[in-house]
């Protein structure tokens, strides 16, 4: 039964971050919004993180580099993590909705939740 689980969820976890970078590409705006200031060219690091989001949600359902791409969307995980301290810190909407400012500082515990949640797939 856990392996059932591990498997539906590991479907999940695929949908949400493919979900997530094709976003990156359709509404760009939102994710641009968060780059931190001291970050150059934004547009291009949205690109970029929604590439890797997409090629990891993928990767996450190939039994032969699943592993690879659960330590690679930990990376990515950490690697945008400056963007969602950055949101909260100026709170920064949520897309067009404006939330309370402890909702953006929630996600950072849902950071690490996610990046727990690969950690998951690197285990055999």
């Amino acid at each position: 039964m856990k392996k059932i689980i591990k498997e539906i969820l590991r479907y999940l976890l695929a949908a949400f971050v493919i979900s997530a970078g094709v976003g990156h590409f359709l509404w760009p705006e939102p994710f641009v919004r968060i780059v931190p200031d001291y970050l150059p060219n934004p547009l291009l690091l949205v690109y970029v993180s929604g590439f890797f989001e997409i090629l990891g949600g993928i990767g996450l359902l190939i039994p032969k580099v699943a592993r690879w791409a659960a330590w690679g969307l930990i990376a990515l995980f950490i690697a945008v993590l400056p963007a969602n301290v950055y949101m909260a810190m100026n709170n920064i909407p949520l897309g067009d909705t404006i939330v309370p400012n402890y909702v953006l500082w929630a996600r950072l515990p849902a950071q690490l939740l996610l990046i727990l949640w690969a950690w998951w797939y690197t285990r055999e």
